[in-house]
């Protein structure tokens, strides 16, 4: 006998509350490309560690207000290639940014002018595998044109291309943002075309472009949606990701959608293309990763400084007994 509606929504609701199944993806490796980790505690490293994330990428983003001069941007940039980078090292994550004006922000025209100026400073610094993530928002003149400066930047550089398609209007900005980096030369392969979803996907892949999916609570896309995705286009230039950023966001969305995907009949092979090999494989291009560092950052020793800081503090243990009520 069918459930109702109530029955069905309890049923889904008591599948995405029940807690992470480590055991059905043990010994499998994530690669997140991108997670904005500068919105997130040392406890998501953690979980994001033991669940087997083993690398990612942090694009620079808008980061929920408006900066008001050149000097926090150029702090912000700052932060993605020194300590962050530093602090995901302690917890045996190997981190990698993309750096870039970000669309929402490229609308103030005098500081976004600022920022082109200082771009060159940071996108050859070492760890950084892109420029990104740019593109498009409320798809206006000013966002467009710091998105074909910033693409001529990439070619300059030859460094891949992280592409934000926005949040309205979604199908029309995602086809405009392939347009004008074909129109300015870039190859397909180089550019990865982010947050996409059902609306996106066939035309993305169709012209030869990387297509990333943001697994992302109520918005953009949910696992259950990615695994249709995978089921009817396959695993060739897909990739799934978190984004994580300050709003309602799960840093695991990444091995949850690997236990997803495994129960729903996904081999493990093409599990690993889209949660690991396609990331490494689109932003090797920058000649930056290796899979060797990954191993590399397991060697973890947390009493380490940057700039005279480190994670601990006050004599503190590298982990803590997450399954301790008592915090002491």
């Amino acid at each position: 006998m069918c459930c109702n509606n109530l029955d069905e929504e309890k049923v889904k609701e008591k599948a995405s509350s029940a807690p992470l199944d480590l055991e059905s993806i043990k010994g499998m490796k994530f690669f997140d490309p991108h997670v904005h980790m500068t919105s997130r505690t040392t406890d998501d490293y953690q979980a994001m560690y033991d669940a087997g994330i083993v690398a990612l990428i942090e694009p620079a983003f808008w980061l929920g207000q408006p900066r008001t001069g050149i000097d926090s941007f150029r702090d912000y940039y700052s932060s993605l290639i020194g300590w962050e980078r530093f602090r995901s090292s302690q917890f045996g994550i190997k981190h990698y940014c993309t750096i870039g004006l970000n669309s929402r922000e490229a609308n103030n025209e005098k500081l976004a002018e600022q920022v082109m100026e200082i771009l060159p400073l940071f996108i050859m610094k070492e760890g950084v595998v892109g420029i990104g993530e740019i593109g498009f928002d409320d798809q206006t003149p000013a966002e467009e044109k710091y998105y074909r400066l910033q693409l001529e930047l990439a070619k300059e550089t030859a460094l891949p291309v992280q592409i934000h398609t926005p949040h309205r209007d979604k199908k029309r900005g995602t086809r405009r943002s392939m347009d004008i980096a074909i129109e300015h030369g870039l190859s397909p392969d180089t550019v990865i075309v982010d947050h996409n979803n059902e609306e996106t996907v066939k035309e993305v892949l169709d012209r030869g472009f990387w297509a990333a999916f943001t697994i992302y609570p109520f918005t953009k896309m949910g696992n259950e949606r990615m695994v249709e995705i995978v089921k009817e286009y396959g695993t060739e230039r897909i990739m799934v990701n978190s984004a994580a950023d300050w709003g309602i966001s799960d840093p695991l969305a990444v091995p949850k959608t690997a236990v997803l995907m495994k129960a729903r009949g996904i081999s493990v092979k093409d599990i690993e293309m889209v949660t690991y090999r396609n990331a490494i494989t689109a932003f090797g291009k920058s000649g930056q990763i290796n899979e060797t560092d990954f191993v590399a950052a397991k060697n973890i020793d947390q009493s380490e400084k940057f700039e005279g800081n480190t994670v601990l503090r006050g004599g503190q243990q590298p982990r803590i007994d997450k399954s301790s009520i008592i915090i002491s």
